[in-house]
């Protein structure tokens, strides 16, 4: 199987939210009552402005990955999280104008095709904004890398949210993102 066989297209992700729950929980180790919370989060934020989503489907029709996103407000709970960390290092201008990844998640199975590529860059690409940020897990990983090699940068790093376990990194890149080879997510 290799990516060829993955449809990158707009996907009703409210309607198909079980699905993307299922790939995100396989792909970022959640437990049903994480699930639970993070329909609710999901379903709320596709009501935002200008919230957009793309699926990564196989040629029979199954979710493997899917990116969702929108156009940055500083009133949203994790804008108010991120500033004060992004004022410390100087960078809290990335707040305005930005278009925020909100999730991307891709199949275990699917990681390493191309697949988070092709979601991220074919969403933001969708984006009349600047530039996009994003958080990550602030651990070097296969995400992480994926980011770098799109132009993303460290903008903040321990980045504490509350009830996670483990710090994020918050990142920018001007758009479009940078193209080039490499596989990644």
């Amino acid at each position: 199987m290799d990516d060829t066989e993955v449809v990158i297209a707009p996907v009703d992700l409210a309607a198909r939210v079980d699905e993307a729950l299922a790939v995100q929980a396989l792909a970022f180790g959640l437990d049903d009552a994480e699930v639970a919370v993070r329909r609710h989060i999901v379903v709320r934020h596709l009501l935002s402005p200008g919230a957009r989503a793309l699926g990564a489907t196989t040629t029979d029709g199954r979710l493997v990955g899917f990116v969702y996103g929108m156009p940055n407000d500083r009133s949203h709970w994790w804008s108010t999280v991120v500033e004060p960390y992004l004022r410390v290092s100087g960078s809290e201008g990335w707040l305005v104008d930005s278009f925020v990844i909100t999730e991307l998640h891709v199949h275990p199975a699917y990681q390493g095709r191309g697949v988070g590529r092709r979601l991220i860059t074919a969403l933001t690409d969708g984006s009349d904004l600047p530039r996009s940020i994003l958080s990550a897990i602030d651990t070097e990983s296969p995400a992480r890398a994926l980011y770098r090699s799109l132009g993303y940068t460290d903008l903040a790093r321990r980045v504490h949210f509350p009830s996670a376990p483990r710090p994020y990194a918050v990142m920018g890149a001007p758009l479009p993102l940078r193209r080039g080879s490499g596989g990644g997510n």
